[in-house]
């Protein structure tokens, strides 16, 4: 077989896999917001199966066969050209893919299927002993995984690679270890001033029909593109994708509290414009998929944190949620403002505000690890959650619902996920001040409801390139610095700074 044919059937194997990939993506968002509770067993085996045929089709030994054709051949030579990255990176999704036995693929599928309907149930029951079963179930399989796949140091190498590719437990470690450091002195400085805004006007009536309009207007605005996506309602935010032109986002709403839907809504459309970036033409190889979650998070982070509670952000729209809302009648911009802004220790992560939202990852981060290299076993898991947020946050979670059992994650199996989080704070602060230094005064833009200028940057920069490079060659190509927190940090100081009298 000839290179160019060679070529030609690995993109078109790889196409033809991320159909069945999209299929299983469908029934995955399905289940977590319009399927009935009773359909949850055979979802699970529906999930299973199909997990299990994309194993097939990514560990099938013609696939070996080609790449033997293409990695010394010349459409390898450029690793960063189209051609390149797709031979590297199926290449590395492949050795990796044929380590780990089919049987056991499929067990983790289901086990996440089943996991995430138990968190469900035990949640809103706020019974962690409900969960723990298939939680132990599921650390077990992760376990099982990393073994196969191998590592070096720690099992959560491993787990942590599905994320952030390339990236080792004790580089994350290191750059977080960095973040808490320069962090806790500015929360303290914060917590310590004697200005408190008032945030008790963000918890008045706000209708949901009203919430899901306005929701719908702002992300529609920044440049989610709801022909080729859509917002619906779940128990935990998230931003899935049935195709090149079908992204859904979710979010959750409370009557009672406007900023809970409106930045999960914020959050979820930055992770639907990434995706809405990527070439389409190229759907199905890895010059059309994300680079990494922490550069996913960069993107949802950026709309929701630097844009989504920027002052500018909101002198365009609230006159329009003073139409939408009776609740924001008669409140200034000042109040709004520090409302949306205001820090302080808290229980929820994703309700948590920008400054201490990376503490709530720190723990995840500490917890799971230990949860995985078996330092930490799952029962003993709620009194070592509450001992972190003492410890980190001077705050102790009242119940399981709003302490180990308030996010999703680990019921699905997502062990290394959590980190991405503040790895797209630190990766968000850079690309945004890179972007204020190419295009100028991003704030003018906002006041005037234009978001298009950095949209566009972001999908020429970032978006365009898929995973032509690594997150950290990313962000070296377009920052000119490796990753660092010191940008978000600038950027914490001054805007808290100005906000609390620092």
């Amino acid at each position: 077989m000839s290179t160019t044919a060679a070529y030609e059937s690995l993109c078109n194997h790889a196409r033809e896999t991320a159909k069945l990939a999209s299929i299983m993506g469908l029934l995955e968002w399905d289940e977590r917001t319009k399927m009935p509770t009773a359909a949850g067993e055979y979802r699970a085996e529906q999930i299973s199966f199909l997990a299990g045929e994309i194993h097939k089709r990514q560990t099938t030994p013609q696939i070996a066969g080609w790449l033997d054709e293409l990695v010394g051949s010349p459409l390898a030579a450029d690793s960063h050209s189209v051609e390149g990255t797709v031979i590297r990176q199926l290449k590395r999704q492949y050795d990796k893919k044929t380590k780990l036995p089919q049987a056991l693929v499929e067990e983790l599928s289901r086990t996440s299927v089943l996991g995430q309907q138990m968190w469900v149930e035990a949640r809103k029951a706020d019974d962690f002993a409900k969960f723990q079963p298939l939680l132990e179930k599921t650390i077990e399989l992760k376990r099982q995984e990393a073994a196969a796949i191998g590592y070096k140091v720690t099992p959560y190498d491993a787990l942590l690679d599905d994320y952030e590719p390339g990236a080792t437990t004790a580089e994350v470690a290191a750059a977080l270890g960095g973040l808490r450091d320069a962090l806790t002195p500015l929360v303290e400085q914060i917590v310590g001033s004697s200005r408190k805004p008032d945030s008790e006007l963000l918890k008045r009536d706000f209708p949901v029909d009203a919430q899901e309009a306005f929701g719908k207007a702002a992300s529609a605005a920044i440049g989610f593109d709801f022909n080729a996506g859509r917002l619906d309602t779940t128990d935990h935010p998230f931003c899935a994708g049935a195709g090149p032109h079908d992204q859904r986002i979710t979010t959750r709403y409370n009557i009672n509290d406007f900023s809970d839907a409106f930045f999960s809504t914020l959050h979820e459309a930055g992770h639907g414009l990434y995706e809405q970036g990527l070439p389409a033409d190229q759907f199905g190889l890895p010059t059309g998929e994300a680079c990494s979650l922490g550069i996913h998070e960069s993107q949802s982070r950026m709309w929701e944190n630097q844009v989504g509670r920027s002052r500018a952000f909101w002198e365009h729209f609230l006159p329009k949620g003073q139409q939408q809302f009776a609740a924001l009648k008669g409140v200034s911009l000042d109040q709004l403002y520090g409302a949306i802004n205001e820090v302080r220790p808290s229980l929820i992560r994703v309700d948590a505000d920008e400054v201490t939202y990376n503490l709530h990852v720190l723990i995840r981060f500490e917890l799971e690890r230990a949860l995985i290299e078996n330092d930490l076993q799952a029962k003993d898991l709620p009194a070592a959650w509450n001992e972190k947020y003492q410890k980190y946050l001077g705050i102790t979670p009242p119940n399981f619902a709003d302490g180990v059992l308030q996010d999703v994650h680990w019921s699905a199996g997502l062990f290394g996920y959590f980190p991405t989080y503040s790895l797209g704070n630190l990766y968000a602060g850079q690309f945004y001040a890179a972007a204020t230094k190419e295009l100028g005064d991003l704030p003018a833009a906002f006041r005037k409801g234009e978001f298009q200028p950095l949209l566009a940057w972001l999908r020429k920069n970032i978006h365009a390139h898929g995973q032509r490079f690594s997150a950290g060659e990313l962000a070296l190509n377009v920052t000119g610095q490796p990753l660092s927190h010191g940008p978000w940090i600038e950027q914490m100081r001054a805007k808290y700074g100005e906000l609390y009298g620092l």
